[in-house]
């Protein structure tokens, strides 16, 4: 299971790192062994040593990917806007890995699950803009968290989504609304296309999608499932999917 790293800045030097939590919920969740994959581009040190990845051939050795949330945004001149947040705030060699990666994944059939910041770049590969501040819109809620309360405080429920009646989502848990944590401050403005909306927050905000003529699993929610995923019904459900579609398609190409 491919699992993209961050770029972090520790101390004086750039690291490529995935948060612990999103490697356990793979792990233990979904029940596949994770593989971290450095982000490409021609970082400050790493220069272009992953520039040049074929990424349809890496895919034939891998059997899932995975795209975690992190404290970076995508950079919008991908999808033609300006920048409205600081430039620190970028992370353009995981932009240079995930973005070809998704693409790659699906027209392999590789199942490809997304959260956070990995749901706001399923949108943006698949041509689709972003809200970058989206507690400046009049109409929508903030969605960000309260960074005065605890770690447990923060990932807690924050408010509901609506799963769309028949939607996959929906069809997983048997339920059509379910509480979610909200830990974002950027979201989906227009979706991209071939993507179908999985589910919605109370302000209308697109909270999950996926990709319509996948052949094979393909799903991205905005919320953070992989928290404490063992505690919550749809978390579990959502990655032991997962894990199930990743091993059928190990089955098959073992078997080829």
């Amino acid at each position: 299971m491919l699992i993209p790293c961050d770029v972090k800045q520790v101390g004086i030097h750039p690291f490529h790192a995935v948060g612990e939590k999103y490697i356990n919920a793979v792990a233990h969740g979904a029940g596949c062994m994770p593989m971290l994959l450095p982000a490409a581009g021609p970082g400050k040190d790493l220069r272009s040593l992953l520039e040049h990845v074929d990424f349809h051939a890496l895919l034939g050795n891998f059997d899932g990917v995975f795209l975690s949330g992190s404290t970076s945004n995508v950079d919008p001149a991908i999808y033609g806007a300006e920048l409205q947040f600081p430039v620190e705030h970028m992370d353009t060699q995981r932009d240079a890995s995930t973005l070809a990666l998704i693409h790659a994944a699906v027209d392999a059939g590789v199942p490809l699950l997304a959260v956070c910041r990995g749901f706001q770049e399923v949108n943006v590969a698949y041509g689709g803009t972003l809200h970058q501040q989206v507690h400046e819109q009049l109409d929508l809620l903030d969605h960000r968290e309260d960074v005065s309360l605890s770690r447990e405080q923060q990932y807690a429920p924050r408010h509901p989504v609506n799963l769309v009646s028949g939607g996959f989502l929906a069809n997983l848990v048997g339920r059509e609304s379910i509480e979610v944590n909200s830990l974002h401050g950027q979201g989906i403005e227009t979706l991209g296309r071939g993507l179908t909306v999985e589910a919605t927050a109370p302000d209308g905000l697109i909270e999950a999608i996926r990709v319509t003529d996948a052949a094979n699993f393909a799903v991205a929610i905005q919320w953070h499932a992989e928290w404490r995923f063992w505690e919550d019904n749809m978390s579990r459900a959502l990655f032991a999917a997962f894990g199930d579609a990743v091993r059928a398609r190990a089955a098959i190409r073992k078997s080829s």
